[in-house]
């Protein structure tokens, strides 16, 4: 069985793309933790159509009624467990690197600025409002996981395989690196 791969990281960070790019390099599927939970928004009578979703105002208020009923979340994360464990997959997820043990779990780390970089030119907007966006959510997705599991998403560290630091890299090479290192631990 292949093992299946986490990659986690704050908001904006490039999650999406080495997800994509390792699937593709290592021929599993890719599965994103956050499309879950949007399928289930869906649900609820949110319009969920499009990449940048989670950046729109439905999203964040989305995002503000989650504080109050993890029972989304938890949804989500039983179902990425299963998965997670039949192996062969690649998985964007913030909580899932906490919750489950094996695999290879991978942190991309980065400012905020490059953060704000990143979804200023992927969703074309200000960089002032990507830079609140992306402090936004952390900030309300790390007092979620606290309250939910405990643990502090982007502090404690001690549960990655790889950490891969973005600053300064381009996507391509921080995929090149993310894919050397699976390597490495394959």
């Amino acid at each position: 069985m292949q093992k299946s791969i986490i990659i986690s990281g704050p908001p904006a960070i490039g999650k999406t793309t080495v997800a994509k790019g390792l699937a593709q390099e290592f021929e599993m599927k890719n599965l994103s933790g956050g499309d879950v939970l949007k399928e289930m928004a869906h649900t609820q009578g949110f319009k969920t159509k499009g990449d940048d979703w989670w950046d729109t105002d439905e999203g964040m208020k989305f995002l503000s009624q989650r504080k109050d009923n993890y029972e989304f979340d938890k949804k989500v994360d039983e179902k990425l467990k299963e998965i997670f464990q039949k192996g062969g997959v690649v998985i964007t997820s913030y909580t899932l690197p906490w919750l489950v043990s094996g695999g290879i779990k991978i942190w991309l780390g980065g400012s905020r600025q490059n953060s704000a970089k990143r979804m200023q030119t992927r969703d074309n907007m200000e960089l002032s409002n990507a830079l609140d966006i992306v402090k936004k959510r952390y900030e309300e997705n790390k007092a979620l996981y606290k309250k939910l599991y405990g643990f502090d998403f982007g502090e404690d560290l001690s549960v990655f395989d790889i950490i891969i630091n973005t600053d300064g890299l381009d996507a391509h090479a921080v995929l090149d690196t993310a894919i050397q290192k699976v390597r490495e631990l394959s």
